[in-house]
């Protein structure tokens, strides 16, 4: 059981789904779309109609190529889009970040959960903001480069190890912490289908398990389609992931991924809809 603010959440029953809502010019998918706090908002009540259980806010491209952001920029971006959220909506919000000025600025405002794809290990400081205000963490792999020194399982258990301990030294709770793979960060491709196939390695940490492929150039590359064109490319990694263990996709295309979580969850966990009540 994870509690998110006033939220619970009873992972393992099923799989939660966090819906991508990136307030940046330079996404890699939808770059420029929902800068504005009006738009921003609108799709994610879009996207809660559709199933998200969590909306995810980032305001800094971590695409191939992005131009980093000071913190101060990236507050202005994503703070008045985590405070109209907090009025319009009856799920939790995660920022995405990695700053911890930024993660302490929108829990303050009321957002529930950090999202930091360094792993905490950028900004250690933002371990003890998590910390501060009880919020869960995302902790997801990456690093500079593709070069792995043998496994690269065993490479990235090391990091999480790593983490870890700056979670614990600041005084996250273990069971607010959920472990991301980081498909796309500090991968190739080949790497990317590596670790999308050996997700349950991951899982033997004991922890949760976050999955984050939406419509990423992995899935591009396979399929040799553009962003809009890799619904189904997602919706397959999901399955695959759910089967492994994951127990929450990231996605931009909610309402696709919920229903193939959907019956992937029946088939694999059991979870009947018509009678659960989470």
């Amino acid at each position: 059981m994870m509690k998110l603010g006033n939220f619970v959440w009873r992972l393992g029953t099923r799989t939660y789904i966090m819906g991508i809502l990136n307030v940046t010019p330079d996404s890699f998918s939808d770059g420029g779309r929902f800068v504005q706090t009006e738009a921003a908002t609108g799709h994610a009540c879009r996207l809660v109609e559709e199933g998200a259980d969590i909306i995810d806010v980032g305001g800094e491209s971590t695409r191939p190529g992005h131009r980093e952001v000071n913190a101060e920029e990236e507050i202005a971006r994503v703070l008045p889009v985590v405070k109209a959220l907090k009025k319009e909506l009856a799920i939790p919000v995660s920022v995405d970040t990695y700053k911890a000025s930024v993660a302490e600025a929108c829990l303050k405002a009321g957002a529930d959960m950090v999202n930091d794809v360094w792993g905490l290990q950028r900004e250690p400081e933002i371990a003890r903001v998590a910390a501060y205000y009880g919020a869960p963490v995302v902790a997801m792999h990456n690093q500079d480069g593709t070069d792995y020194e043998g496994d690269i399982l065993v490479a990235m258990k090391d990091f999480f190890e790593k983490t870890l301990e700056i979670a614990f030294k600041a005084g996250i709770a273990k069971e607010n912490i959920i472990l991301d793979p980081g498909i796309g960060f500090g991968k190739t491709a080949e790497q990317n289908i590596q670790v999308m196939g050996r997700l349950n390695e991951l899982r033997v940490m004991g922890y949760p398990v976050l999955l984050g492929t939406s419509r990423k150039s992995t899935i591009g590359k396979i399929l040799d389609l553009p962003p809009d064109q890799r619904v189904e490319g997602t919706i397959a990694t999901t399955v695959l992931g759910i089967q492994q263990g994951v127990d929450i996709v990231r996605v931009h295309d909610v309402q696709a991924n919920r229903r193939a979580a959907l019956v992937a969850d029946a088939i694999v966990r059991g979870y009947m809809p018509w009678t659960a009540s989470v």
